[in-house]
């Protein structure tokens, strides 16, 4: 992603290239049988990762289709079944799932673990945990489901 430079009153500042790949990206929207799903790499975000992650598209983003949602505040059971739509029906080659060190955001976690069983496909996939403040984005885990 080459930089761009932008000149404001106070600054020049260079702005980084978006890395996004697909629109939409809230799960609520995404359409089962979207075109970008087919051989997709999936990064599936709780709706904080992006805004507690500075470096969110260079280092999560780029070459994945984004999925986002909030595991607390949405419809889990939605979710759910349409992800094991979108397993099931869709070449998807690996799914990353980002989300935050809080204790309602691994629901996230479960929500997808149990999209996988539903959708009876084995697809490798990582887990990934941010921290509040943004300075840490651990694997917790790689495994096939």
């Amino acid at each position: 992603m080459p930089a761009k430079t932008v000149k404001t009153a106070s600054a020049t500042t260079a702005v980084e290239s978006s890395a996004l790949r697909n629109w939409p990206v809230q799960l609520r929207l995404v359409p089962v049988f979207a075109p970008y799903l087919n051989g997709a790499r999936l990064l599936i975000a709780a709706d904080c990762v992006p805004f507690a992650l500075a470096d969110f598209h260079k280092r999560l983003l780029e070459d994945r289709v984004l999925l986002i949602g909030c595991p607390k505040l949405d419809d889990t059971e939605l979710y759910a079944q349409k992800l094991a739509q979108i397993f099931a029906q869709n070449d998807i080659t690996s799914i990353d799932v980002a989300f935050m060190e809080v204790p309602c955001c691994f629901g996230l976690v479960k929500l997808v673990q149990s999209a996988l069983t539903a959708s009876g496909k084995q697809i490798p996939f990582n887990l990934m945990k941010v921290s509040i403040d943004g300075s840490r984005c651990d694997n917790v885990t790689s495994q096939k489901a």
